[in-house]
């Protein structure tokens, strides 16, 4: 990072070679950073989240509309997916979930069963689908059928002439939905990689110290008068070692 002497505010030029040569030079702290964020996400998609598992059935809705052709019109089409987005609704009035509640004799508040169970069309189908999710299996096969049960009776009730056949039953699930134990632990090491390097940068950036003569004549374009070693180094080849200065024999 360089800041130029010329301009009345201090204006500071980024050389990306600088940055990418300090994080290299670092690089020990970023892979390790990426390894224990990995690590970490890993642990705590396996061992701490609680899993969730979902189950599913389907659900096709029926138009009434008597039709004078075999043809499928597409005012039939738009008509049953009104039905569709009605039928919906319907799933996710307080009434139905009330009454999934007491046949299943479920532990839930209302409310808290409708954050449970999703529905949506099937690729802009005249199907709807409905998805239970629970951190028991069973119970999340146990909603869906339950509403299987129940939905029907109250779609006849409320729209007059129209009904919902089942396409597929719900089926015990066998694998949980979530976490995703990968995706957790591939945004572990993208997070550790991109932190650690944004800290990097950032210090590398708010360092002014100056680390080379050039630096001074090139920025500065001033002559550098003397240079005082560091008496740290230990480099012998250097003219230093240690405190004292020795002179190397010819």
């Amino acid at each position: 990072m360089n800041q130029s002497p010329n301009s009345s505010s201090a204006v500071v030029e980024i050389d990306l070679l600088q940055l990418i040569e300090a994080i290299w030079k670092r690089i020990w702290i970023v892979i390790a950073a990426t390894l224990v964020c990995g690590l970490l996400a890993f642990i705590t998609a396996k061992f701490i989240i609680t899993p969730t598992y979902q189950s599913s059935a389907r659900m096709y809705v029926n138009n009434t509309t008597e039709r004078t052709s075999n043809t499928i019109t597409s005012a039939e089409i738009t008509a049953a997916k009104n039905l569709l987005d009605v039928y919906i609704v319907i799933l996710n009035s307080e009434s139905t979930l009330d009454a999934v509640i007491e046949e299943a004799n479920l532990p839930y508040t209302t409310r808290y069963l409708a954050g449970m169970i999703s529905a949506k069309a099937v690729s802009s189908t005249e199907v709807f689908e409905i998805t239970a999710t629970s951190t028991d299996p069973a119970e999340a096969k146990l909603i869906v059928d339950t509403m299987l049960d129940i939905l029907p009776d109250r779609i006849a009730e409320i729209v007059e002439g129209s009904s919902a056949k089942v396409v597929s039953e719900a089926k015990l699930p066998t694998h949980k939905a979530a976490p995703n134990v990968k995706k957790y632990t591939l945004i572990g090491l993208l997070l550790g990689l991109v932190v650690s390097c944004g800290i990097i940068v950032v210090l590398e950036m708010l360092d002014t110290t100056v680390h080379e003569s050039s630096y001074l004549t090139e920025t500065y374009n001033l002559p550098v008068l003397a240079i005082v070693p560091d008496m740290r180094r230990k480099k012998k080849h250097s003219g230093y070692y240690g405190d004292y200065y020795y002179r190397k024999e010819a």
